[in-house]
């Protein structure tokens, strides 16, 4: 399989409750069921990506904190998931002490791009879900990837946090990984029959015009419960709103591949 850094995708927003760990999960099982082989890197220390395939904390001794400190090669981090074409490498709380862990390590930006290089021949798409703050692990999946996508609760004060957002995005660029995108902003938890929720993708769309993602995540019981099963909305009800969306974003991102190429 030939390497695509086209292809490697960070999840990301430094607010939390945005529905990006829910995307993430539910992108990467839509990818995989349109044949394309497919792994989560799990970066966010709350470990709720690997949470939402039932992996349990037992089973995660070989994780992403393992590798990045060396404990684990890569390849021994990664699991399969229930889902057909579908991996993922965990991760646990332990990942929260890395910060301080790596102080004085050189170019410990990169630590995450390391892994990428050695595992990008195996996938069409890695996808990782980034904590909710904009610190060192951050900082590493950002400098991992070619395309940022970001979820947007639609809601008044996510606007505020979109900003900030977007000026780490383009420090990052300026400073340590010239070649990231931004690829999209995902609007999520969107309610038609709130007027807030028109009102801030109206104003996303009109500030950012196609980098916001035709596709909109509605607000949906069916995802909210799936997480509480281990599985993705997609398995838990493919036939809910939810699970709808979540295929027509993943068939958005394919289409962008095609028009890319």
């Amino acid at each position: 399989m030939k390497k695509n850094l086209n292809n490697v995708i960070a999840i990301a927003n430094q607010k939390g409750g945005v529905g990006k760990t829910t995307t993430v999960i539910n992108l990467a099982t839509a990818m995989a069921a349109c044949d394309r082989k497919t792994l989560i890197i799990d970066s966010d220390p709350q470990g709720n990506a690997s949470t939402g395939f039932g992996i349990k904390y037992d089973d995660r001794k070989n994780d992403l904190y393992s590798a990045l400190c060396g404990y684990s090669k890569v390849t021994e981090t990664i699991k399969q998931t229930m889902i057909p074409k579908l991996d993922i490498i965990s991760t646990s709380p332990n990942l929260s002490a890395l910060e301080q862990e790596l102080v004085n390590v050189k170019n410990r930006e990169y630590l995450i791009s390391d892994l990428v290089k050695e595992i990008i021949d195996k996938y069409d798409y890695i996808l990782i879900d980034c904590p909710p703050s904009l610190g060192l692990i951050t900082l590493n999946a950002l400098c991992a990837v070619k395309n940022l996508i970001i979820p947007l609760q639609t809601e008044y004060y996510a606007l505020e946090g979109l900003t900030q957002l977007i000026k780490t995005f383009e420090s990052v660029k300026q400073n340590f990984n010239k070649s990231i995108t931004l690829q999209g902003i995902l609007l999520t938890m969107y309610d038609k029959r709130n007027k807030i929720s028109e009102m801030v993708s109206n104003d996303v769309r009109n500030h950012f015009g196609n980098k916001v993602f035709k596709t909109i995540i509605p607000r949906n019981v069916r995802v909210s419960e799936a997480p509480s099963y281990g599985q993705p909305v997609l398995m838990y009800d493919i036939s809910c709103p939810g699970s709808q969306a979540y295929a027509s974003l993943a068939g958005e991102i394919i289409n962008q591949e095609k028009v890319s190429v």
